[in-house]
């Protein structure tokens, strides 16, 4: 039955935290009042991206976005669009600066600047039906791989794509596979059924970040069939799709699809009828920031402490139980059917020279539209901040980005002309990561993030290399101290002294990457660490040891709005006089600074 309406609703876990699936039964309930149901038909579907403004609905082929839904605006909405045709424009995200009758889909720079690939289905599909998937030419690439090409051949393909890892590391994904072959193909000259592993890292770490998380609840057929290509590639039966705990509607939507495959005989034995087999389980990691590392990764698969190993040997020599192993992360392997669908030379020709195709960001922050975006490499950092992230909030001043989660670095506002890829993310200092990607505008204060990052990292550390624990540690102490007031001549000379230390003699990336905070917000906000250290002033106005709230007496009506929040009672006074602060008793929270509506209250 063709319907006239399609009403997607997003069921990813921030949605649903905000009350979508309240949402959905009201919407079903209110379209079965108005007997709608042979017109308009509710879809389930994983998150769009912009998230943040959820619970939202899209309306095809109205190409109408609703966002922050409750359910008592149901009602008008079923009686007003899906009845009478009338989209209701007060329900709808309007671009900022626009005027627009009916703003649709298309009007919105956040969706109209991307390029999806890895999120081609996101918002279009029920990541729980199987047919969904199928109906978008969903195993196709398996299909075509298992009936026309030789394993050999999927791997050139993807070599020549030039798909690089996207979970951090950008090693190239086609040269990743063929060494795991070879040592698939050697070892099983001496060992015809030994196994080898496709394992999928989803163990997302960084703080702020869900773009696997994203993937896994909107398109986990993706994944599956990706790994099934992988797989036949490589020369694999078994795979296992490594998930923290935390997610646990995305554990259960990857779930549902390995059973539902399973059933349609996609995954199993002889797929498909060919002479070709692959199963997949899932493992629900603790959450430790370590297991981001494949051998650590490998070592929490086998019961054991998740630490990383001397390299070399490679996973693709000595992996899971010593077999070989091939790890790559969820977003890598759901671009691998669209190449073999779409072919090597149309994904190669996305992106930059070095850096192809495109990559997923979680863009956070102070920006306006924070969410889930997919964009070409080579996109510069002024279309993702202002184009699709839509400026910074109450207009204030853009004071750096930071990429790649907290082993990533800062990149001041002067670069904003920078292209993002690989190489030139690096020559700044910072690094692609996993896709993390953190606003931060003139209130924030650097040398209190690298601080924050510093932190993460230091009690994330496995604690194997003394050089990470105590290094880490160091670095800790020492920022604390600058935010304190307390910081000393030499202090960043010694930072940089601990830095290289640590970054020389760690075993693997996460100590390898652990100080690029420090060094590149070092490299670019010198002056900023020196005014913490030499004149004890914190220029963000956002370290308490290094400021003081006042009032002034110019600008004070007496409203005593200060004085009805403050939770010490350092603000004394009677209505319609000045105020006075007590010092002794303030403890800088700035509730006074919120409250106060005549700019009255000022930080020094």
């Amino acid at each position: 039955m063709a319907h006239r309406l399609h009403v997607m609703i997003c069921t990813c876990t921030n949605c649903i935290s905000n009350g979508a699936l309240n949402i959905k039964n009201t919407l079903e309930a209110e379209i079965a009042a108005k007997d709608l149901q042979d017109d308009v038909q509710v879809v389930q579907t994983g998150a769009s991206g912009l998230c943040v403004k959820g619970p939202i609905l899209m309306v095809q082929p109205d190409g109408i976005f609703y966002q922050y839904l409750k359910t008592e605006s149901i009602p008008n909405l079923v009686e007003e669009h899906f009845l009478k045709g009338r989209p209701v424009k007060d329900l709808m995200y309007v671009p900022t600066g626009e005027d627009l009758p009916i703003p649709k889909i298309s009007d919105i720079p956040f969706f109209k600047d991307q390029r999806l690939i890895a999120l081609r289905n996101r918002g279009l599909i029920d990541p729980g039906s199987i047919d969904e998937y199928i109906a978008n030419d969903g195993y196709k690439a398996i299909a075509k791989a298992l009936s026309s090409m030789t394993p050999e051949e999927v791997i050139e393909e993807i070599t020549k794509s030039g798909l690089r890892g996207r979970g951090g590391g950008g090693f190239p994904t086609g040269k990743k596979w063929d060494i795991c072959r070879s040592f698939v193909l050697k070892r099983k000259e001496l060992e015809p059924d030994v196994p080898c592993y496709m394992i999928c890292n989803a163990d997302e770490g960084d703080p702020g970040a869900f773009m696997d998380r994203s993937i896994l609840e909107a398109d986990p057929h993706c994944i599956i069939e990706g790994m099934c290509i992988g797989a036949y590639a490589m020369g694999a039966t078994k795979g296992c799709i490594y998930a923290r705990i935390e997610y646990p509607l995305a554990i259960k939507r990857i779930e549902e699809a390995i059973e539902a495959a399973k059933e349609y005989g996609l995954l199993g034995e002889d797929i498909l009828g060919f002479d070709f087999s692959f199963d997949l389980t899932v493992f629900q990691g603790a959450g430790a920031f370590v297991c981001g590392e494949e051998t650590s990764l490998i070592h929490s698969l086998e019961g054991l402490p998740p630490e990383p190993s001397q390299k070399p040997p490679y996973p693709a020599e000595h992996g899971v139980w010593g077999n070989p192993t091939n790890i790559n992360n969820v977003e890598t392997w759901a671009n691998v059917p669209m190449i073999l669908n779409w072919g090597s030379k149309w994904f190669s020709e996305i992106g930059t020279e070095t850096s192809k195709g495109t990559k997923v960001f979680s863009l956070a922050g102070n920006v306006n539209n924070a969410g889930l975006v997919e964009v070409p490499m080579g996109i510069t950092l002024r279309e993702m901040v202002y184009d699709i992230g839509g400026g910074i909030p109450g207009d204030k001043k853009l004071k750096a980005v930071q990429t790649g989660g907290p082993s990533g670095g800062f990149i001041p506002e002067s670069f904003l002309h920078l292209p993002v890829d690989y190489e030139q993310l690096k020559e700044v200092g910072a690094i692609m990561g996993s896709g993390g990607m953190i606003v931060m505008d003139e209130d924030t204060c650097i040398v209190d993030i690298a601080k924050y990052f510093l932190e993460f990292t230091s009690d994330e550390s496995c604690g194997k290399c003394s050089s990470c624990r105590e290094g880490a540690a160091a670095l800790y102490e020492i920022l604390e101290r600058i935010c304190q007031g307390k910081g000393e001549e030499g202090d960043l000379e010694l930072l940089k002294e601990i830095c290289s230390a640590v970054k020389s003699a760690s075993m693997c990336g996460l100590g390898q990457t652990l100080p690029n905070p420090v060094l590149s917000s070092l490299e670019h906000f010198r002056e900023e660490y020196e005014a913490h250290i030499k004149e004890k002033r914190c220029p963000a106005k956002s370290c308490k040891n290094l400021i003081t709230f006042t009032i002034d007496a110019e600008n004070c009506t007496g409203c005593t709005a200060c004085a009805r929040v403050c939770p010490t009672e350092a603000i004394s006074g009677v209505k319609k006089e000045v105020h006075k602060l007590d010092q002794d008793k303030c403890i800088k929270c700035g509730e006074c600074l919120d409250a106060c509506k005549f700019a009255a209250v000022k930080v020094e």
